[in-house]
């Protein structure tokens, strides 16, 4: 008579074994044929490429110094934002030459930094954050807050603080923290014009 009571629990285990059994293989099968979602832009963690920086736009008139100054350096960009290279460009010129803005702007610095004397401008309509020109070493004849025209003198190259092996000024240009190469604000007839010369007057007779 106990053998009866135990084979039916045999057969109740054995049924809920099956059940379960058959409840995983159709969970399985759910899980096996269910359609797979298609990934979207935002779903995927691929990083997108940052907006490129504005042109600079050539805006400029007027060489810092001179008509044609030579260049004893160039623009040279560093790799990384502290790295090594030349952030701005050297124009050769006489202590005492005057130092006039490229294009009209307002100033925004006119002091001395470690002991040299720099004019920066800010260039308005030139992006956002605007576009801001430096020099240096100068002895200014401006101060911050005066607006100034292209070709307007703002100051004077200084005998001291120059790191060329002669006089010279340092021209910079920078957008926020990212240094630019201030010759790029020149139009591509300045950057070629020659010394000056005077052209005859229409309808005038040449002299023999």
């Amino acid at each position: 008579m106990a053998r009866a009571p135990r084979a039916a629990r045999a057969a109740r285990a054995y049924g809920r074994s099956v059940v379960r059994l058959v409840l995983l293989l159709l969970l399985t099968a759910a899980v096996l044929l269910a359609p797979v979602p298609r990934l979207t832009p935002t779903a995927t963690s691929v990083p997108t490429a940052p907006d490129p920086a504005p042109a600079v736009p050539t805006v400029g008139r007027v060489w810092p110094v001179g008509v044609r100054p030579a260049i004893l350096r160039g623009w040279e960009p560093p790799a990384t934002t502290y790295g090594r290279g030349h952030r701005g460009v050297d124009l050769a010129a006489p202590a005492g030459t005057p130092v006039r803005a490229v294009a009209a702007g307002r100033v925004s610095f006119a002091g001395r930094v470690a002991g040299k004397g720099v004019v920066s401008v800010e260039l308005p309509g030139t992006g956002d954050p605007p576009l801001r020109t430096t020099y240096e070493p100068v002895r200014t004849t401006v101060k911050k807050g005066d607006e100034v025209e292209a070709g307007e003198v703002v100051g004077t190259v200084e005998a001291t603080g120059s790191h060329c092996a002669e006089t010279c000024v340092h021209w910079g240009l920078r957008r926020a923290d990212t240094y630019l190469d201030p010759l790029s604000l020149l139009p591509p007839w300045l950057l070629r014009s020659g010394p000056s010369r005077l052209l005859p007057v229409l309808g005038v007779p040449l002299p023999s």
